[in-house]
């Protein structure tokens, strides 16, 4: 039904519906399967976000590795010492970031939306977001498929690879994710969210992927807690009534070229970056000796 954002567009004025009703549509009519259905394979997505996203929080989980664990713990209590800097809501979102990546490391149960290295960012988004704005759960869901749609786009038209792409492909088109579906959730337009998934892509353009030890967990974690406040931004600005300059096809478009320019060292490879630092190389040698 759509390729591209100006086409998801063009079909959500002239039927007069958001995009989760657009990407709920086309999942029914490709998918062959009906609304309840559908909305209940959804909930169960939504059920395993939250718990990822509250499992460290209270608890520290260590990975295999050892490298990761327990931030998320710190970062909450943080928040509900009331000093950050911050605020409670960001903080609060990053916390869940972190629980999810942490729950991720230790080989949990996460929901790899759009990827496992980043699927702490898409959870905290809509989490936090529908607990300012008082969300049902049918809400968040209806944000989840707004996600969907975001996603959908850029893997046709880019990729959501660090490994093809670096870590702008992962974190970023999470960011952007979260951020349109903040946006419908919030009562914005599509348009509206479309501009806020533009400035999450915009915000990480570039960014690499350099795993140290070349496993998912430093600094991904970090990056998903970054993330979830990239799409949290990106939604207020569009909610604002900035827009983007550049089109989000011509973004997502630009992604990919820069991504496609970035050498194999600084995609996933852990050959560059953080990776080949003398700390990097350090724990490579201790987990892999």
């Amino acid at each position: 039904m759509f390729n591209r954002a100006e086409e998801l567009l063009e079909q959500c004025k002239n039927k007069n519906i958001s995009i989760s009703k657009l990407v709920i549509e086309k999942e029914m009519k490709e998918g062959k399967i009906s609304y309840s259905d559908l909305m209940e394979k959804m909930n169960d997505t939504l059920d395993t976000m939250k718990e990822s996203s509250s499992s460290a929080l209270e608890t520290a989980i260590p990975s295999i590795s050892g490298l990761t664990g327990g931030d998320s713990e710190k970062v909450e209590n943080y928040r509900k010492s009331g000093k950050s800097l911050s605020g409670n809501l960001m903080i609060s979102a990053m916390a869940k970031a972190l629980s999810t990546s942490e729950v991720n490391a230790s080989m949990g149960r996460i929901v790899a939306a759009p990827t496992a290295g980043a699927s702490g960012i898409l959870p905290a988004s809509l989490i936090t977001a529908g607990g300012k704005l008082d969300s049902t759960d049918e809400e968040i869901i209806l944000g989840l498929f707004t996600a969907a749609g975001i996603g959908e786009i850029v893997a046709k038209n880019a990729t959501i690879s660090g490994a093809e792409g670096g870590c702008q492909a992962e974190c970023g088109v999470a960011a952007a994710m979260g951020a349109a579906a903040i946006v419908e959730m919030a009562g914005g337009s599509p348009e509206e969210s479309i501009h806020a998934a533009s400035f999450a892509l915009i915000n990480i353009m570039g960014l690499v992927c350099d795993p140290v030890a070349g496993l998912v967990e430093y600094p991904c974690a970090l990056r998903n807690a970054s993330g979830v406040v990239n799409a949290l931004t990106s939604a207020d600005l569009a909610l604002a009534g900035v827009k983007s300059l550049v089109p989000f096809d011509e973004v997502v478009d630009a992604m990919f070229e820069v991504g496609k320019m970035m050498p194999e060292s600084l995609r996933e490879t852990a050959l560059g970056g953080l990776a080949t630092t003398p700390t990097g190389q350090a724990i490579n040698r201790r987990i892999k000796h």
